[in-house]
């Protein structure tokens, strides 16, 4: 048995505690990872080797499956982590080794106790590099949802879901951009430094710094687009120089358009990147309020503002559907709860937790908020509501019946980015990870008629 690579034994683990102790891969992968003390290029391995391996789960699971005389039978959890792995690096990673997928993902059954199986993880490995091109071949059939749902490593449902609502075409797109490393940009702290000086301070051999590019409302001034490590500006972020933030996400400040001096209203705030972001826009004469109903996440929210140093806002902890909270705001920000079927590169593990019921469950919750949202505006005020989704249910269907319920005027965005353009409603924007490279944002905005 040789010797299990420390990136290997921290994927190995994340998986474990991902699928067995239901924890999220993301907190799981940082803690795994301190404990070995891996930094720089042994980290960014590990982090690619759990992420992946995570994130192509449907997949490799479906190899197994295949191979197996008993198809009633699963593998023990610990066989089965290792056998996630190794077929994950032999089908999708080109730069390990057959010979060493196979030795390592053995040796890590061996390593877990269960000498018993480590003759079946080895077969089975083996047969998988023996078949590997057949084995592709049935995986480039994307024909229908189910095919697509073992190719993509979507839950099937998922892939049903896009392929009625968005067509096949783009159902696959979507899919496929799941599993690509999702955008790394930062917003720059205005009120401390400017682009311009961000790009020549922090710029250097392991990370480049360029402006945002793409149609309005996504490339606000203060974005930039990282390529390389962000490890090497954690230190300007905690000093709060710079905050990781997708051009998508910041396009949601950017269509809301808050003006120096103006009262906002930022519910589900947590936790606070957008906050940020329209703190900085108001300045240090505007008013802020930012509602967030998760003690924890109220404290991110503040704790971010702090490390800003912005002092003109207001954290209030409060249930934004039962809570008083003071009206006639210029500009109200519902960045609700929703199912993430936007962000899932950037989240390994959130594919895997999302269900139908849960959208159903979000939509009443955004209902009940959005109602609450608008006594909150004042005449001639404007409401934006955005998620993190791709879902019809939870945007377009949401935000007209919005407006048909509270008589709100709906803006069309779609008019001014008809590139971005909803696909059910234009005259709301949805952005797409497949065409766009960054979050699926959907963004509406309203105006209450005065």
């Amino acid at each position: 048995m040789s010797l299990v690579t420390p990136e290997r034994q921290v994927a190995f683990e994340v998986l474990r505690r991902t699928f067995e102790r239901d924890e999220h891969t993301e907190a799981a992968f940082r803690e795994e990872a301190a404990a070995r003390e891996l930094t720089g290029r042994s980290r960014a391995q590990a982090q690619r080797l759990s992420y992946g391996a995570v994130q192509r789960r449907g997949t490799t699971d479906w190899v197994v499956a295949s191979f197996m005389k008993q198809k009633s039978r699963r593998p023990d959890p610990a066989v089965a982590a290792a056998l996630r792995l190794g077929i994950f690096e032999l089908l999708f990673s080109d730069g390990t080794p057959d010979h060493a997928a196979v030795d390592q993902a053995v040796s890590l059954v061996r390593a877990a106790g269960a000498d018993h199986a480590a003759g079946f993880a080895n077969a089975l490995l083996r047969r998988t590099l023996r078949e590997r091109d057949s084995l592709a071949a049935k995986l480039a059939d994307d024909s229908t949802p189910e095919k697509a749902a073992v190719a993509y490593s979507i839950p099937e449902w998922l892939a049903r879901l896009w392929w009625d609502e968005l067509g096949a075409e783009r159902a696959r797109a979507l899919m496929d951009a799941a599993n690509r490393p999702s955008e790394r940009a930062v917003r720059v702290n205005t009120a401390r430094i400017s682009p311009e000086q961000a790009i020549e301070r922090f710029s250097g051999p392991d990370l480049e710094l360029n402006r945002a590019e793409g149609p309005w409302p996504m490339a606000p001034p203060e974005l930039l687009i990282a390529r390389g490590s962000l490890a090497a500006i954690e230190e300007a972020a905690e000093e709060g120089l710079v905050v990781a933030q997708s051009r998508g996400s910041a396009a949601v400040v950017e269509v809301l358009d808050p003006q120096a001096e103006e009262r906002v209203l930022d519910l589900c705030a947590g936790p606070g990147i957008k906050t940020g972001q329209i703190a900085a826009r108001i300045g240090r004469m505007g008013n802020m309020v930012s509602v967030e109903p998760v003690e924890s996440r109220a404290e991110d929210v503040a704790a971010q503002l702090e490390r800003l140093g912005f002092h003109h806002g207001l954290v209030v902890e409060a249930d934004a559907r039962e809570s008083e909270i003071l009206s006639g705001f210029d500009r109200v920000l519902v960045d609700a709860p929703c199912s993430d079927l936007g962000a899932l590169a950037s989240r390994p593990d959130a594919r895997w937790r999302k269900s139908p019921a849960l959208i159903e469950r979000v939509a009443d919750l955004q209902r009940e908020i959005l109602d609450r949202a608008t006594g909150f505006i004042r005449e001639g005020g404007s409401l934006v509501y955005s998620t993190c989704t791709i879902s019809k249910r939870e945007n377009s269907d949401q935000a007209i019946e919005l407006a048909e319920r509270q008589r709100l005027e709906i803006v069309d965005l779609g008019a001014r980015s008809p590139g971005l353009a909803d696909p059910h409603d234009r005259r709301f924007l949805q952005l797409m990870p497949d065409r766009d490279h960054t979050t699926g944002f959907f963004i509406a905005r309203f105006t209450s008629p005065g």
